[in-house]
This record gives structure tokens, sequence and C-alpha cells, in this order.
């Protein structure tokens, strides 16, 4: 004999198909929605972080005092990179600089300008520093061809392929001109249309800044602990730390708001799709009502009556969020396997990337399930207190 309360609450959902379907349906769109935006937000969040951190420093270590250098010496970078956290240190210079593409007219090449964050390196240590393999592979035409790395999109703005030259002027009056010897994307484009690199000793020869460095680029084991790694090199060095949290923490936690906004705003759909499992139950009761009261006639008590109606409420709402997961985790897996395409010029980086995390799958199964519930127990309750008697008076 199948037990009394789940076989009620199963003819009860079939009872009422189409109502069930769509209710079901509501449920998952809901969970759909809310699995799709929480995992776009956080691979949005991810790649922005993971392209910035491919041509940032996770800590700089620079004077206190805004364009004072320091002499180059290869003795603090050594102690630096000897302390425990540090992965890889490397002295740099830097300076802005207007960039220009020279015009030819027997080419029919129109001159072309920009503007450009030119920071010297030592090709040497910073590719241990940044995650650019194009600086390790343009090490030999840095150091000795006067070559420079230029952000991919800053080139494009130019229209310079490796192999062209450019052409440098500082503030001051001062020109350079360096051949481009390669070129770099790592999907942000607050870098990859400003960033040029050079030779140490060339942009210091063009700031007229021989033997002297702005500061220390930071490479560390956990990039989570680079502003405590950076507050204790700071304090041991006299320098004033600046960590890649420091630089993009406004913009990290506008996004992180962003998250909550539209964890709340899709959870409000979420909740539509409770109100129509409370819809269908309150029809239910309304039908069932004389059925109701000749089960308790016949012994059923007022825990099972609410048991029946409590489990139907649960039943739809566990079959729209088992299906609304699936949904939500298909939509995500193939916009991880076709990201969409961004302009990076507006959001910074070019594709949007989906990071499905196990916590925020849980959490929307959890609200959903607790959402249905819930949802379903005024009816249930009502059902329960009905009185056998007088409705079969």
């Amino acid at each position: 004999m199948r037990p009394f309360v789940p076989f009620l609450a199963w003819r009860h959902v079939r009872r009422r198909g189409l109502q069930s379907v769509i209710t079901v349906l509501g449920v998952a769109v809901g969970v759909t929605v809310l699995i799709t935006a929480l995992s776009l937000t956080n691979g949005f969040i991810d790649e922005l972080v993971s392209s910035t951190l491919r041509a940032t420093p996770h800590v700089t270590l620079q004077p206190y005092v805004a364009g004072d250098r320091l002499p180059h010496d290869e003795t603090i970078r050594s102690t630096l990179a000897a302390q425990p956290e540090v992965a890889a240190v490397s002295p740099f210079i830097a300076g802005q600089a207007l960039i220009a593409r020279r015009a030819s007219a027997a080419l029919g090449i129109s001159a072309r300008q920009g503007f450009a964050q030119l920071i010297g390196i030592d090709p040497t240590h910073h590719a241990e520093v940044l995650d650019l393999p194009q600086i390790s592979a343009a090490r030999e035409a840095l150091e000795r061809e006067g070559g420079v790395v230029l952000g991919a999109s800053l080139a494009a703005q130019l229209g310079v392929l490796p192999g062209d030259t450019v052409v440098l002027r500082e503030l001051g009056g001062r020109t350079l001109t360096l051949n481009v010897s390669d070129t770099f994307r790592v999907g942000n484009e607050l870098i990859d249309s400003v960033t040029a690199y050079a030779a140490l000793e060339v942009v210091q020869g063009y700031l007229d800044a021989e033997g002297e460095i702005g500061g220390y680029h930071v490479r560390v084991h956990d990039p989570q602990r680079a502003s405590a790694v950076g507050e204790r090199l700071g304090g041991a060095f006299a320098l004033l730390p600046i960590s890649w949290e420091r630089l993009f923490g406004n913009l990290i936690t506008q996004l992180r708001l962003q998250k909550a906004v539209i964890s709340v705003v899709t959870f409000l759909i979420v909740l539509v799709a409770a109100m129509g499992i409370a819809n269908v139950m309150v029809l239910t009761v309304a039908e069932k009502t004389r059925d109701i009261a000749i089960l308790r006639a016949l012994g059923a008590s007022s825990r099972q009556v609410l048991a029946v109606f409590t489990l139907e409420g649960f039943a739809l709402g566990a079959a729209g969020t088992l299906l609304g997961t699936l949904l939500g985790l298909a939509v995500s897996g193939y916009f991880r396997v076709q990201p969409f395409p961004l302009p990076g010029d507006l959001y910074f980086i070019t594709q949007l990337p989906v990071v499905v995390e196990v916590w925020d799958v849980a959490w929307v199964c959890s609200v959903s399930l607790v959402t249905s519930v819930v949802a379903s127990l005024v009816p249930a309750r009502r059902a329960a207190r009905l009185r056998p008697a007088e409705l079969l008076r």
C-alpha cells in the first residue's frame, strides 16, 4: 500500500497538470536566470582581476614623495627578492609621453598619435614579475636594438606592427625613436591601450635619469596577501607600498556590489514563481475542501493534511529548481565555451567569461526550495485547520 501523504500529494499535482507544469517552468526560469547572472558576474570579476594581474605587479615600492627617484642599487633588489613571500623583484622607471607614428607621403601613410605610459624595465627580471611572455621573447630587441613592446590596443590605435617605428615625445620636449618589437594583449583595455615597455637604460636616458629608478615591481607568491606583504616590505625599506588591490580596489568593490544587486533583482523572479506555487495550492485547497473534510472524518490528522499540501509545494519547487539548475548550468556552459564579446573601451575586458561557483548554485537552490515551501505553508495551514463536522453538515 502506498504511503498516504506522498500518494495524495502526487494525485493533486497530476490533477492540475497544466498549472503544475507552468508553475515548475516559472521556478525554473527564475533559477536559470539567477545562476546564469551570478556565473557571468563571477566571470567578469575574475577575468578583470586575472587580466589585470598579468601586466600589473602585485606590489609597487616607490618613494613617498611623488616624482622622486631612487639610486639603482642591485643590492636592494637582491635583498627584496630574498624575502620568503616574494617571488620576483624588478626595478622600473616610468614616464608619460605622447607616442606617434610618422607620416610617409611616399608610402601614403598618415600620422597617428596617442598617449602612452612608458615603463622602463629590466627584461630579465621583469619577465618573472609579469605574466607577459612577449617581454621575455623580445628581451634582446629591448636591450640591444632600442625596441618597445606595445599594448595591442595602443598599437592598433597608432596603426603599427612589429618592425615599425614610433616616436615618443616627453612633456619636457625630449624625443625618443623606438622600433616596435612586439605587442601584447591581456584583455584589460586600461592596460592594453596605454602601456609601452622599453629597456630600463633607454628610458633612463630618455627621462634624463641616468643611474636612477622609480622603484621596484614585486611579485608575491599569494596575490591575496599583496597588501600585507607590501606593508611589511615598505616599512622595512622606507618605501611607499602600492598593492594591486589598492590600485583597482574601488572597481572590484563596485563589481561585487553589482553582483549583490543582480542577486536581489533576480531573486524577485524566484519569488514571483513561488507566488505561482501559492496560487496553485490555494486553488487546490478550495477545490478539495469536501475531500479534505472526508479524509479528516475517516481519521486523517491535521498534521497529515498539512504534510500533503506542504509536500505538494515542495515537489513543485524541487522540480522547478532541478530543471532551472540544469538549464542554468547549460547556459553557463555555453557561454564558457563561447564567451560573449564586449567592447573593451567600455567594459575594460574584451570578452565575458563564466565562472560557476558551487556556493552560488547551492545558495540559489536553497533559496528556491525554501521560498517554495514557505509559499505553500499558508494554504496548507488553512487546509489543516478545516473542521470536517462543519463542512459535512
